[in-house]
């Protein structure tokens, strides 16, 4: 079952550097233009059509939860995973928020962050980047070693992600957790 692992991880860590990529390039555009109302060019120089109303409007809470995490090593010793968490959605793009999960070992375990939400870089209106970097809480002996530069439990954490916007509230991600896995949730937007 290890051979799944590097197609999984290439094909992640490509989506993530053309998302990126695309960001870098266009966003501030495409941003700007999203919240002025025009249309902004994409990077061949095309029309895009402004994002959708519900997509760029801000200032509400956001509760999540995933029901599963993929693990790119698996190991005996890796337990079930979970996480549910709230979130602040602001108007310009930026999110705080904090998860409570159980880690990959079956350790209580929890995330405060900040972060933004990139919407509007590509034609597909619905899909969306978000990055979040904060402290992480959870990983004791004898797991401390299995994040970096953990003291007495506290880690620096960070993730990346992209996520579908299916309707005005409900939206699903797939996070990368470093490469240790990926992990997917669901979003309910309190609106």
């Amino acid at each position: 079952m290890r051979w799944f692992r590097a197609p999984i991880l290439v094909c992640a860590s490509a989506l993530a550097a053309t998302t990126l990529a695309a960001v870098a390039q266009d966003g501030q555009a495409a941003a700007a233009a999203a919240s002025a109302g025009t249309v902004a060019p994409d990077a061949a120089g095309q029309a895009m059509a402004a994002p959708e109303p519900w997509l760029d409007s801000g200032g509400y809470w956001r509760l999540m939860a995933s029901p599963y995490t993929v693990h790119f090593s698996p190991s005996p010793e890796h337990e079930w995973v979970y996480m549910v968490g709230l979130e602040r959605q602001r108007s310009d793009g930026w999110v705080w928020g904090g998860t409570y999960f159980s880690n990959s070992f079956g350790q209580p375990s929890g995330y405060v962050y900040v972060g933004e939400k990139i919407i509007g870089f590509t034609r597909w209106q619905p899909l969306f980047a978000q990055w979040t970097a904060g402290v992480l809480y959870g990983y004791k002996y004898p797991y401390e070693n299995k994040v970096p530069f953990n003291h007495n439990g506290f880690s620096p954490g960070a993730t990346i992600s992209l996520g579908w916007q299916f309707t005005r509230e409900f939206s699903m991600q797939a996070i990368a957790l470093g490469n240790a896995g990926m992990m997917f949730q669901l979003a309910y937007d309190l609106r």
